[in-house]
């Protein structure tokens, strides 16, 4: 199978230039400026720009066990539709992804259902050293710690396992970081106020500023005690991000960090619309929590940014507060609204670019994706700048069926995704038959 992307504007690594893309069982075989052969499919691309595919370094797409909410199937389909080519799914699934056999059971699902491509970090618990430690450091995209409870129940709050965890791990540890003791302290003073009449807008201060920064600061401190190679994620707080450093070239960097697009653009101004719709552990914050998060991913202490994809029913998002779950669908809109950001004045087409997919490459390690490079795999994305359309029930894809950006006008379209050199999602519609595959990585 050959395809030919005639005219495109490719926006990859640091630059900006109009060429021909010529694609061959899946890999990219010449970019070059003008390319005349014939193809088995021709893309004309003139006067849309061509994209590294997104890589979603975290998302819970909720297979095995709640797939009620969503699944890797249906979720991936939304992925893809956004721009997103290959995802990395998380271990709070049911039962909790904590041996390698569980492990290797969402690979085989994922290997007959998913559109995009994929990878599954293995969990840790007070007590799986021994399994976390089996993990394949070239098939496995890392090791997830929940330093704080968020969905699910993989709190690892023993100090002991802790240590092990970042002396021992053989391969990435990402961690999710809230100080627990912080946060039953803060709730429990709103509780003794208010009851269980307990408002989303006091969300962020029950998980609050102080609860991240101390679990965040004790993951660096673990880290640069035991040379862990340790990636933070989803930076929720300004004070947060002076614990990274943008001096360190990123493939030399042994701590990194993520933005989730919710914190780039909601505020606590925001639970007055949108109530539980845009609760998120860890919480949204303020203005100048969002502001500092994208000053710091524009100035290269953050590394990556990703959704933290993580659907639930309108049913349960319509519970009280004390019951809603925390999360929410992102991935379908994540590109679109990072490009809005663009259009804002906020972000360039190639920061954009280096943050959800050159940068996830080298951070993770991945082989031959990433980046529109000769011999890499054809993981791309065609976006329309100047095609507006608006987010409502009939065009989101999640099985949720909602999202926080409804109602939210797009200025930026995207019109073709390629997965691993196969024609995914063209004009609004998705083609099924195209698995993605599953993604390796160079850590040997």
């Amino acid at each position: 199978m050959t395809i030919l992307i005639k005219s495109a504007n490719i926006v990859n690594e640091n630059h900006q230039y109009v060429s021909d893309i010529l694609i061959k069982d899946g890999l990219i075989e010449r970019i070059d400026g003008q390319i005349d052969v014939k193809a088995d499919k021709i893309i004309n691309a003139e006067g849309l720009h061509l994209f590294p595919g997104c890589i979603d370094d975290q998302v819970h797409f909720r297979e095995p066990g709640l797939t009620h909410k969503g699944d890797i199937y249906s979720e991936s389909r939304a992925a893809v539709a956004g721009g997103i080519t290959s995802f990395m799914e998380m271990p709070n699934t049911v039962p909790n992804t904590l041996t390698q056999e569980l492990l290797e059971q969402k690979y085989e699902i994922a290997s007959r259902n998913s559109l995009a491509n994929y990878s599954f970090y293995m969990g840790a618990s007070n007590d799986n050293l021994d399994e976390v430690l089996k993990t394949d450091v070239n098939n496995v995209c890392g090791i997830k710690v929940f330093m704080g409870s968020s969905t699910g129940n993989m709190l690892v709050d023993n100090p002991h396992t802790l240590e092990s965890i970042f002396a021992k791990s053989p391969m990435l540890v990402a961690v999710h970081c809230e100080d627990e003791a912080t946060i039953k302290s803060n709730l429990n003073v709103y509780k003794q106020l208010l009851g269980e009449n307990i408002p989303v807008s006091l969300h962020p201060k029950i998980r609050s500023a102080e609860a991240c920064y101390l679990s965040s600061s004790m993951a660096v401190h673990l880290a640069k005690k035991h040379n862990t190679r340790l990636h933070i994620l989803h930076i929720s707080t300004e004070r947060e991000t002076h614990l990274f450093d943008n001096q360190i070239p990123l493939k030399d960097k042994r701590i990194t960090a993520e933005a989730c697009i919710h914190h780039l653009w909601f505020t606590d101004k925001d639970y007055e619309t949108k109530g539980n719709l845009i609760k998120w552990n860890p919480a949204v914050k303020k203005a100048t929590d969002r502001d500092g998060i994208l000053k710091a991913v524009l100035d290269g202490r953050i590394d990556v940014i990703a959704t933290d994809h993580a659907p639930h029913t309108i049913e349960e998002k319509s519970q009280p507060y004390l019951q809603a779950p925390s999360g929410g669908p992102l991935v379908q809109h994540a590109l679109p609204a990072m490009l809005e950001l663009y259009h804002q004045g906020k972000i360039s087409l190639e920061q954009i670019a280096e943050k959800m997919a050159h940068n996830v490459a080298i951070c993770f390690q991945i082989a031959k994706r990433g980046f529109i490079r000769e011999g890499y795999w054809a993981d791309m994305a065609l976006v329309n700048l100047n095609d507006p359309w608006t987010v409502d029930t009939s065009n989101i894809l999640y099985k949720c069926k909602w999202s926080p950006f409804e109602g939210t006008t797009f200025k930026s379209k995207i019109i073709h995704t390629l997965v691993s050199g196969n024609l995914a999602f063209s004009n609004g519609s998705l083609i099924e038959g195209n698995e993605g595959k599953r993604l390796i990585f160079n850590r040997i």
